[in-house]
């Protein structure tokens, strides 16, 4: 990982690419582009989106477009979004543990299907509906404290690690942020120890 700054500001250096799931459907799927309603096309998504990440130096952030998608299924949320974060919370390739999720383009159908796999495997999600005024949401299973932790980090976007003791005065709201930079909520730099809402991140590569 590199890093670069000005007068000692360390920002990480992230790969970032985005993901139009419309496009990989169309070179992994031979009908149905913008339907994602079996397991099997859901999966040939999944992987084309696993090839991409072996491709790149972690740490990376990877943007997941469903904007152009138009039937999503309770089975392709689970391969498509799910198993993505799953591999990720068990610290297995291709993310072990260094590569971020954002869900964008999310729109009202979307929202069922994904909210539904991510509460059968207790996980939470950065998400983002249609539009890039939109806000960022903390979609899945969490606790009132992890949710109000997460959105005064959202709402500053970086908080430097000497100032954490200052954001959150309690133990156990510093317990939480630990939790949600394991859980890939939100990012923790490994030598300064600054925390990223992954939207703060998201917006340098706009």
């Amino acid at each position: 990982m590199t890093t670069s700054g000005d007068g000692g500001d360390l920002d990480p250096q992230l790969d970032a690419f985005s993901v139009d799931v419309r496009d990989l459907l169309q070179r992994s799927v031979a009908n149905l582009y913008s339907h994602l309603v079996t397991r099997p096309t859901g999966r040939a998504v999944r992987l084309a989106i696993e090839a991409q990440l072996q491709e790149i130096s972690p740490p990376a952030l990877s943007l997941v477009d469903l904007s152009s998608v138009s039937v999503l299924d309770y089975s392709c949320a689970d391969e498509v979004v799910a198993k993505l974060l799953l591999q990720g919370a068990e610290g297995s390739p291709p993310r072990g543990g260094t590569v971020y999720f954002i869900f964008q383009g999310l729109k009202a159908h979307h929202r069922e299907p994904i909210l539904e796999v991510l509460n059968r495997h207790e996980l939470a999600a950065v998400v983002q509906a249609v539009g890039r005024s939109e806000p960022f949401q903390l979609m899945g299973v969490r606790s009132s404290l992890e949710e109000e932790v997460w959105s005064a980090i959202e709402s500053r976007g970086r908080i430097p690690g000497a100032r954490i003791p200052d954001a959150f005065p309690e133990g156990r709201q510093r317990e939480v942020v630990d939790g949600l930079a394991r859980r890939g909520l939100l990012f923790r730099h490994p030598l300064r120890g600054d925390i990223h809402a992954l939207s703060h991140l998201a917006r340098r590569f706009e």
